[in-house]
């Protein structure tokens, strides 16, 4: 029996990739269908928000864990992440809010690369804009750079009220050299009953005033000072920390620096980061 021709055996490859495509469609419209039985049963149970950062977070790892082959993982990184946003705001319609006050593309590359074309996109001129849109919404999300963008001041004073939006996410989760949305960002919404990871917890403190030792008195906790802003006569704090590190704990290495008055708040958390830029997939303790 002869050999097939090249053009054969193209064609007979042309056909198996087909067959995958149809597959792979078939397979999201049978997600759809079990995401139209959970629509249901949620309804029966009085609701709940459709946001798991939690188990979004374990989704990526497990991708990030079997990944192999030709494909980058750019590409496999945001086919899912579409998928991911696509199929929760089929559960319960979104919006994403963010600050392109500046005409931050790298902003809008974030929004899109993690939430897609199907999700609206609503821009606001500056950090408080973007918490008071969310504050005011039914469901939706915002989006805060690290280092708050165009804002002044302590933007994160205004997630301390039980009420006000919380950071539940950190996005890029898969952190790596040339990220297609490396901007480092935190994710808002309004406060989550259930389903937030809570590997590393997020706080404002509210101290009189600066002591040169505490950077290494949070460091000694293994957690990391984000941001520093006058507020009235003192100054107020952004702190990232493991979350097996308890209040009481961080007061004590806040005593170790000389800060013994400080008035701390929980204003959110998140899943730690996995760090590839050095092929290490072990998740990170920082933000």
């Amino acid at each position: 029996m002869s050999e097939p021709s090249p053009e054969q055996f193209l064609a007979d490859l042309r056909v198996e990739i087909d067959q995958i495509d149809s597959s792979m469609h078939a397979l999201l419209m049978e997600r759809g269908k079990i995401i139209d039985r959970l629509i249901a049963v949620k309804g029966k149970q009085g609701g709940g928000s459709a946001f798991r950062p939690g188990r979004e977070a374990s989704m990526m790892r497990s991708l990030l864990s079997r990944h192999r082959g030709l494909l980058p993982l750019d590409t496999v990184e945001g086919i899912w992440r579409i998928i991911i946003s696509t199929f929760t705001y089929v559960q319960s319609h979104f919006s994403v809010h963010a600050d392109d006050s500046t005409g931050d593309a790298v902003m809008r590359d974030s929004v899109r690369f993690h939430f897609g074309f199907t999700v609206p996109f609503v821009t606001h001129a500056g950090t408080a804009a973007v918490i008071g849109a969310v504050a005011s919404s039914g469901g939706d999300l915002g989006l805060v750079r690290l280092d708050g963008g165009t804002a002044t001041g302590a933007w994160w004073a205004q997630l301390t009220p039980p009420a006000a939006p919380k950071i539940i996410a950190r996005l890029p989760l898969v952190a790596r050299t040339n990220h297609p949305a490396g901007l480092p960002v935190f994710v808002l919404s309004k406060p989550l009953a259930e389903a937030a990871s809570r590997e590393v917890v997020i706080r404002a403190a509210r101290i009189d005033r600066w002591s040169a030792g505490i950077d290494g008195a949070i460091a000694g906790v293994g957690g990391m000072l984000l941001g520093t802003a006058a507020e009235g006569v003192g100054l107020s704090l952004l702190i990232s920390a493991p979350g097996n590190v308890t209040e009481i704990a961080l007061r004590a290495a806040f005593d170790t620096a000389g800060v013994r008055d400080i008035r701390l708040a929980e204003i959110g958390s998140h899943a730690a980061i996995c760090d590839i830029s050095s092929s290490n997939t072990e998740p990170l303790k920082v933000p």
